[in-house]
């Protein structure tokens, strides 16, 4: 797996990572399991959104550096700006699905923290590892990208079939086979995944919260991390956006959570967007599609599926 970004860019992006984790981690972890408002959550996604598109900059300057092609610095800094702008909106769809596993185990508001915060350093550890894993089975066997895009595109369809219904986890088959393997308790025991019932350590809510959210991450990094193979197959752009765009995740979910029944098309468009990106992996040997249309592509799905869910919304408002 070859790539653009010289080593110390690797090692500047490991180090922001871990300064990240700090601060989000342990400096807020210090304010308690307070409840966070909107403001809060909307001031902490613009900085993670700032700190993404500063460390782009920094990208698209030591590319020009390495190669002293200023051309070269465009393409691979719009293909960063590309796949953190498709890995960020298909975490919206995470963060609807996180949403659901909190209502249903009515999980409060101020515990919901510690699960996200738990969750992003989870999907850190395994998006690093299976992109470096596909990233090799894109360099041993390139037929794999047809069958990567093969799946984008079902997985679209499937996300437009399921949009419309309504959510629930009742059948959820992993639960079930939860609730079959661990005695769980009926009622909360602060922040802790285990206590103690009759002399007997079982699991809390808590716990089971924490192993749906931890089996969502693993689900949709199947369906995300083959998406931003399709715009480039440089590992540090890939691996970089994705991690930039999970940083912000807590955040964005107190954001979203807020505002989720304004953009209730949302998943439509993200349906759209799968199916773009599948299509522009399978047809990759035969007209590779610039990564600035890609890009306005996205873009333009998500304003417009955006401006239709607030104007239906205010039509359903005035009925």
């Amino acid at each position: 797996m070859q790539t653009i970004a010289p080593l110390w860019l690797w090692a500047t992006f490991i180090g922001i990572v871990l300064v990240s984790l700090f601060v989000d981690f342990v400096v807020l972890k210090k304010q308690g399991a307070h409840d966070i408002g909107v403001k809060e959550a909307l001031n902490w996604s613009l900085i993670w959104i700032a700190l993404s598109f500063l460390f782009n900059g920094l990208f698209w300057w030591a590319v020009k550096d390495t190669t002293g092609s200023t051309e070269i610095a465009n393409t691979k800094s719009l293909e960063f700006l590309t796949g953190y702008l498709i890995e960020k909106s298909l975490a919206v769809d995470n963060i609807f699905v996180f949403l659901l596993i909190f209502t249903y185990f009515a999980v409060p508001t101020h515990y919901q923290k510690r699960v996200l915060m738990i969750g992003i350093i989870g999907a850190i550890v395994l998006r690093t590892i299976m992109i470096l894993v596909g990233g090799w089975l894109l360099a041993e066997f390139h037929w794999i990208l047809y069958v990567f895009g093969a799946f984008l595109i079902l997985t679209g369809v499937k996300m437009w079939w399921a949009a419309g219904q309504e959510p629930s986890l009742d059948d959820n088959p992993a639960l079930k086979l939860l609730r079959k393997i661990l005695p769980v308790s009926k009622n909360y025991d602060g922040e802790k995944f285990w206590t103690v019932e009759n002399g007997k350590k079982i699991a809390t809510p808590l716990f089971m919260v924490i192993c749906l959210v931890a089996l969502t991450d693993v689900i949709f990094a199947v369906d995300s991390i083959p998406a931003i193979f399709a715009i480039t197959s440089d590992p540090f752009i890939v691996l970089t956006s994705n991690v930039f765009a999970i940083l912000g995740l807590r955040a964005m979910y107190f954001l979203l959570a807020a505002v989720a029944n304004k953009f209730h098309l949302l998943n439509y468009g993200l349906a759209v967007i799968l199916v773009f990106i599948g299509t522009k992996m399978c047809l990759i040997d035969i007209y590779k599609i610039p990564v600035g249309v890609s890009l306005g592509v996205v873009i333009g799905i998500l304003a417009a599926t955006m401006w239709l869910s607030v104007r239906t919304s205010k039509n359903e408002n005035h009925a």
